[in-house]
């Protein structure tokens, strides 16, 4: 499937539309941001690991019953998908407190929760992607109550699923944000599930594994994505 026209350039991925206006091409770049896009770097295999990270991602939950938007791998850094009508928010689940929440709440970090909580934020950039909920959400037609109920539902079974592919292979999916699309009226997951959407630590000595080692400035971030990938018998390919 060839890329036809770049349709929209995100932080860290390149939209292009094909030939069929069913499917679209998603280009997984080099480039990583934090703070808004107040820090961006370059970072070398970062955009071949993302694409095959979120590959093997997304075809487990398809085996788990979960639909999502990956059709398959083109390339290294490239992977086909569905054309989606994206719902502008992120769906985002949390098993252990840290980050934004810790902030926001004045709770201390490393508390495991239970039940998760779920939370909502408008997908937009320029407001630095505010908290809403489900009211928001009606009153100015981002999504129907059905439609968050059924994104909600989707959201804990994909925690179900990962916490467990996760902690098999000795770490701890703290939190993770989804984003999720109607493909000609059904809901499916969209977007990407890697380290650069959630929050992945060692289980035994809780060092970070993912793009919070960016955000910090503790090194070794593709390495570590890598490492993750590696634990859950990923290989990557670079050529």
């Amino acid at each position: 499937m060839q890329k036809v026209k770049e349709l929209y350039s995100g932080k860290a991925k390149s939209v292009f539309t094909t030939e069929d206006p069913d499917q679209m091409v998603l280009f997984f770049r080099n480039d990583t941001s934090a703070f808004d896009g107040k820090k961006i770097e370059q970072l070398d295999r970062k955009g071949a690991v993302n694409n095959q990270f979120n590959a093997t991602i997304m075809q487990k939950l398809e085996e788990a019953g979960i639909p999502t938007h990956f059709e398959k791998l083109l390339s290294p850094q490239d992977s086909l998908v569905k054309k989606l009508d994206m719902i502008p928010l992120e769906c985002v689940v949390r098993n252990i407190s840290t980050g934004s929440l810790c902030r926001r709440l004045g709770v201390e970090e490393g508390l495991d929760l239970n039940p998760p909580t779920f939370e909502l934020f408008l997908k937009n950039d320029e407001l630095g992607d505010p908290m809403v909920n489900e009211y928001h959400a009606q009153s100015f037609g981002w999504a129907t109550m059905d439609q968050i109920r059924e994104m909600r539902d989707l959201t804990f079974r994909v925690n179900e699923v990962l916490k467990k592919l996760f902690a098999d292979a000795g770490m701890l999916l703290v939190d993770y944000k989804l984003e999720f699309g109607l493909y000609k009226g059904k809901m499916v997951l969209g977007d990407e599930f890697t380290p650069d959407g959630c929050r992945l630590w060692d289980a035994e000595t809780r060092e970070k594994l993912d793009k919070d080692r960016f955000r910090q400035g503790l090194g070794n971030v593709v390495e570590s994505y890598e490492l993750v990938g590696h634990r859950l018998g990923m290989t990557f390919d670079y050529t």
